[in-house]
């Protein structure tokens, strides 16, 4: 038998509108109040109807979470980890979470039934995409939180990796192991965490005093696919004079160079050491397994769920930016040069 509402406010000694309000997250109850009557909805088990909820809160109960076609596949499973760790935390806060992909080009004739509908409280936009999506998702006058993107014509909330300070760890990590014949593979600038991914690669060399072979930097890739670190590291290779490392700009590029590097007769780490960024699962089994930065992906969706439900429910103006700390996690792709060089 389904519980009511008038059951859980007559085990709580309180009114039916009591309840409605502490459901609602109203901030006008007092703090024991609240607590007793969420204690007894946990006991009988009371879920209430969401439709009836929706129409007292004006909310919907739905956060949509759009992501560019380019980067939802089963080889690429980083924005898979992000939307996991954002459906856990709107789990927890009692939100749905609508998953939808966008292609490439804009076309309001390919627009989410979500948006044309309006059925959403807020959107998080996971990774690059075409502005103008963005741009209609701002004419919609909903809360919106970035993860891995910011534009700097929109000023909005996002939550981002430290890809800075990732990349600079990344070829620190390198040259302590004696390396600067340092070589770099990313696709496109136009994707902020590539371009500063590069720049991390490049403050970490000038710190040290190291001077690094244009030839070694490989940025013409239009994507960051296994096939384009493939064929990035393949050009590379073809330099007269080839690097001892590389720093791949993910993970994805990085297993691409570990196939072509093994097709020019190369041995990983003996002849070249490589390194990528993210820490997808893939790195654990890859040959030799990869030494790479490690993304709290997870992390980082949780962090937009939190930030949409703030300004959803609090109404929250401030832009906010979130920077996510990564890790360096030491496998079996990258050797220590005997004898190291002299600086």
């Amino acid at each position: 038998m389904n519980i009511t509402i008038k059951e859980v406010a007559l085990k709580a000694g309180v009114s039916q509108s009591t309840v409605s309000l502490v459901l609602n997250n109203k901030q006008s109850i007092k703090k024991s109040t609240r607590e007793k009557v969420l204690q007894v909805i946990n006991e009988l088990d009371y879920h209430p109807q969401r439709s009836a909820r929706n129409l007292a809160s004006q909310r919907t109960g739905n956060i949509g979470f759009i992501i560019s076609d380019e980067h939802f596949t089963r080889a690429e499973p980083f924005y898979t980890r992000i939307f996991l760790g954002s459906e856990f935390e709107a789990r927890h806060l009692d939100y749905y979470l609508l998953l939808t992909s966008v292609s490439k080009n804009f076309s309001r004739k390919e627009l989410p039934r979500f948006l044309k509908e309006g059925n959403i409280d807020g959107i998080i936009a996971a990774g690059s995409m075409n502005d103008k999506w963005l741009y209609e998702m701002a004419g919609m006058k909903i809360p919106i939180v970035l993860i891995d993107y910011f534009p700097p014509r929109l000023k909005w909330s996002c939550v981002l990796i430290d890809n800075a300070e990732g990349g600079r760890d990344a070829v620190n990590y390198l040259l302590a192991l004696g390396h600067e014949k340092i070589g770099f593979i990313g696709g496109s600038f136009t994707h902020p965490s590539i371009k500063e991914r590069h720049r991390g690669f490049t403050l970490a060399l000038e710190e040290a005093g190291v001077n690094h072979n244009p030839e070694w930097v490989i940025t013409d890739e239009t994507e960051t696919r296994v096939i384009d670190g493939y064929y990035a590291t393949k050009k590379l290779l073809a330099a007269k004079d080839r690097p001892t490392a590389l720093f791949a700009a993910n993970d994805a590029m990085a297993t691409g160079a570990l196939k072509a590097a093994r097709e020019a007769g190369l041995e990983i780490p003996d002849d070249i050491s490589v390194i990528g960024f993210d820490n997808i699962d893939v790195t654990k089994y890859t040959n030799p397994p990869l030494t790479t930065m490690n993304v709290r992906m997870e992390e980082m969706g949780a962090f937009a769920i939190k930030m949409i439900f703030d300004r959803i429910y609090q109404k929250k103006s401030v832009q906010e930016k979130i920077l996510v700390p990564v890790d360096l996690v030491t496998r079996e792709s990258c050797r220590r040069l005997s004898p190291a060089p002299q600086r």
